[in-house]
């Protein structure tokens, strides 16, 4: 979308410059106008490849994203028009991503497009599950209502995902400083015990001669270790692109010790929580599953939730195919069962999700406290075994003296 460059003076006198981004320059020039702004200049802003702006990985934070959807609702349950509410959510956020995209949307809303419309053409920035119930609002005419379920929605799927990153970060922390103590061991320490133990006329131990090989090596041939750790982290990054490489990942965490049960739990939070604002807000069960799938997560629940999906078409109970599923408890397909036969399919996910939401705080904090001391005695143990290497030679030296 171009953006523009222009000098306007306010309503006080003052003279200001500033950007803007819009369709075209009639609607630039109408947005600076609406603003009470006298335009001395209007000026398209040539795109090349250093103005461009490069994003990497999702360009809007949740935590943004989240209040974009509370202001959204709250400006909308006070009577303000659509147009109006997206310039000023605009021109207030502090994601530049959704700046732009926001004022994409307002230059179309300003068109006649509808909003379900305008916000499907920056699907970077507002995700299918956001449309989908965004155009469902629009032809309930519930548009508040729905903002509402979409910020609940939001704003406890970003808690879900923190809890389990907590979970998860702490051991990497420890694990990241267990390797970065053994190389300094390895790089500045144990060399210098080198020449004694040369000179030493014993047999060492076979700990020590391998520490001495692995200490000689990162320091001679530290460029084949950084290669290979490069190499290692290349490799993962492709397999992991690859529809197999993803599936056998995805399926590994679903299946690791300890952290396997709350990467199962939090993938059934985020499927209970999704279907069940989907299902609330009328958007058709198949479209609503196709989006679930997407959102899941997980490969191994997607795959399940899309066998689901093509047993519902064919007539079967959605429950079914979730039934003969290792990675659904009996608890889930049960609640989803009775939802069905109820009618309250959505209220049922709603409190599937609840529920395992709970369960995955409950267990974050379980795991913290087991973890804690269990990997600060790894952390010792790791640099212990390479401080005895070293000590074990001194002590037999000591006692033939």
């Amino acid at each position: 979308m171009p953006q523009f460059e222009y000098q306007v003076r306010t309503g006080t006198g003052k003279q200001i410059k500033g950007k803007l981004t819009a369709q075209d320059k009639s609607i630039a020039m109408e947005e600076l106008r609406k603003r009470g702004l006298t335009v001395f200049s209007l000026i398209e802003r040539k795109s090349s490849i250093l103005s461009k702006d490069i994003y990497i990985g999702n360009p809007v934070k949740m935590i943004h994203f989240i209040i974009y959807c509370r202001q959204f609702a709250t400006l909308i349950r006070a009577g303000v028009t659509l147009v109006d509410a997206t310039r000023i959510l605009a021109e207030q956020t502090e994601s530049k991503p959704l700046m732009k995209a926001l004022q994409g949307v307002y230059s179309s809303l300003l068109k006649g497009i509808a909003f379900s419309q305008a916000v499907q053409e920056h699907s970077k920035i507002f995700p299918a599950l956001f449309v989908s119930m965004i155009r469902a609002g629009e032809e309930s005419g519930d548009l508040e209502g729905t903002l509402e379920r979409l910020a609940i929605f939001f704003e406890k799927q970003h808690n879900t995902r923190e809890k389990v990153k907590s979970a998860l970060m702490y051991p990497l922390t420890v694990g990241l400083l267990a390797i970065a103590a053994v190389v300094y061991l390895l790089w500045a320490i144990v060399p210098q015990f080198v020449t004694m133990f040369e000179s030493m006329d014993a047999e060492l131990p076979a700990i020590t001669k391998l520490v001495l090989s692995l200490s000689k090596s990162i320091q001679g041939q530290w460029y084949f270790w950084v290669l290979g750790v490069i190499a290692l982290l290349l490799s993962y990054q492709l397999y992991k692109r690859t529809d197999k490489g993803a599936y056998a990942l995805d399926y590994l965490k679903l299946k690791m010790p300890v952290f396997g049960k709350l990467n199962q739990k939090s993938s059934i939070a985020q499927f209970a929580r999704t279907f069940s604002s989907l299902y609330a807000s009328s958007v058709p069960v198949l479209q609503s599953l196709a989006i679930v799938e997407d959102v899941a997560g997980n490969k191994v629940v997607g795959n399940t939730i899309r066998k689901a999906a093509d047993s519902l078409r064919q007539g079967k109970p959605l429950s079914d195919p979730l039934k003969r599923a290792w990675v659904f408890p009996p608890l889930v397909t049960q609640m989803i069962a009775i939802g069905e036969e109820t009618g309250s399919l959505d209220q049922m996910l709603a409190k599937v999700a609840d529920f395992y939401e709970m369960d995955v705080e409950n267990t974050v904090d379980r795991l913290k406290s087991l973890l804690e001391p269990l990997l600060i005695v790894f952390l010792a143990g790791v640099v212990g075994i390479i401080v005895a290497a070293i000590m074990l030679p001194m002590f037999s030296l000591y006692g033939n003296l």
